[in-house]
């Protein structure tokens, strides 16, 4: 069995890029986030939808908008083009050494965390002197 979080039209948008509504999922007429709750409700062929990025929920939320409202789609990165080489000679990659990487900070355990020697009958811990208090075993 797979558990995801959802399974709904909103989780297939991709961020930042208006689509149009009636294209997404039929409905009732609904309002324009930029013209406000006292607006007019449009027709879903007039409305388009925008999923937003949000700080503390991963699968975003999405706004639908007029025309005149619209965000434009967001910009895509530009691609660094790749040096070119001349054909006479072998391409050789210029590496920077690498920065070494700083050691791991090793925090002490908890108490809570440490395993405890526990007495094989009873199921209880066992003293540093590794006999049960309980039934007197020897662990």
């Amino acid at each position: 069995m797979k558990i995801v979080a959802s399974a709904d039209w909103r989780d297939s948008l991709p961020f930042e890029t208006p689509v149009l509504v009636a294209d997404l999922a039929p409905g009732e007429d609904a309002r324009c986030a930029g013209c406000g709750a006292d607006s007019e409700p449009l027709p879903r062929t007039e409305l388009w939808a925008v999923k937003h990025q949000h700080p503390k929920n991963h699968s975003g939320f999405v706004r639908f908008y007029c025309a005149q409202h619209k965000p434009a789609p967001a910009a895509r990165p530009a691609s660094v083009p790749l040096a070119s080489t001349s054909p006479g000679r072998a391409a050789t990659a210029r590496r920077t050494p690498a920065a070494p990487r700083p050691a791991p900070v090793r925090r002490p355990t908890a108490p809570s965390d440490r395993v405890r020697a526990m007495c094989p009958n009873c199921f209880i811990e066992v003293s540093a002197k590794s006999v049960c208090g309980h039934c007197g075993a020897e662990v």
